[in-house]
């Protein structure tokens, strides 16, 4: 499974941005998804999650409320909708995948549970 996640850019604090992670060989249907971001020294920190089966869906409470995650199997590519974004929310965004089986409802949220990682996507919010 090769992940490849791409729209991150620069953007005014309030503004929008949708982030999206494109996989490639192998069925994404059989795959949770975990977005996950990480600035220069400090920790990689959790975002975002949804399940192969895209029903269940957890937030960071710094995002609940403002981030919006969703997939397209059709289109093997998971996406990370983000409204209202503020200076604390610039990053390298990385998706990550984990085999959980075919369209269940599980989420691994740590980040060494997820084997499959894209190669980061920077987001830079200007006040």
């Amino acid at each position: 499974l090769q992940l490849q996640a791409s729209g991150g850019g620069l953007v005014q604090a309030g503004g929008s941005l949708r982030l999206s992670c494109a996989a490639s060989g192998a069925n994404l249907q059989y795959y949770a998804i975990g977005w996950f971001r990480q600035v220069p020294g400090k920790e990689r920190e959790g975002v975002s999650w949804i399940s192969s089966s895209g029903t269940s869906k957890y937030y960071a409470s710094s995002v609940k409320g403002r981030f919006t995650i969703s997939r397209d199997n059709a289109k093997s590519t998971v996406y990370l909708h983000m409204d209202s974004l503020k200076a604390d929310d610039a990053a390298v965004y990385y998706c990550a995948a984990r085999n959980s089986g075919y369209r269940t409802i599980v989420i691994p949220t740590v980040a060494n549970q997820y084997p499959f990682w894209g190669q980061g996507t920077q987001v830079t919010v200007s006040s």
